[in-house]
């Protein structure tokens, strides 16, 4: 279950099925389409979420570092979603990020937090 490339696979079925469902509404070319930028995009994030985490963490105190690192990740993320589905003309925009970002968004905090949590108890 700690396998990159299995994380990333099942990020993006998962959430290109989600941007597929949420264009149901458009046609099967917006809804496939919407659903292969979703797809990469959430491989991607997959990667970079925890990459951007574990750089920042140790460069800030306790306090902060529990939710300023993913804080400023989660708001890249958001950037990335909305501008990458705007320049696809991706047609419900905010249907098709919310429950990638909503996943994205308790990931990266239970993540930040469990591992502060294991640095603090080791010393």
């Amino acid at each position: 279950m700690s396998s990159t490339p299995l994380h990333v696979a099942v990020g993006f079925l998962a959430m290109g099925g989600w941007a597929v469902f949420a264009n149901a509404g458009h046609g099967l070319r917006a809804m496939l389409l919407a659903g292969l930028v979703q797809g990469l995009i959430s491989g991607a994030l997959t990667l970079g979420l925890k990459r951007s985490v574990d750089w920042m963490r140790p460069r800030m105190a306790r306090g902060p570092g529990y939710w300023v690192p993913p804080l400023i990740a989660i708001c890249g993320s958001a950037l990335l979603l909305v501008l990458t589905h705007w320049l696809s003309d991706t047609p419900e925009i905010a249907a098709t990020i919310a429950v990638p970002l909503g996943v994205s968004l308790s990931y990266i905090f239970a993540y930040n937090i469990q591992c502060q949590y294991r640095s603090r108890n080791r010393g």
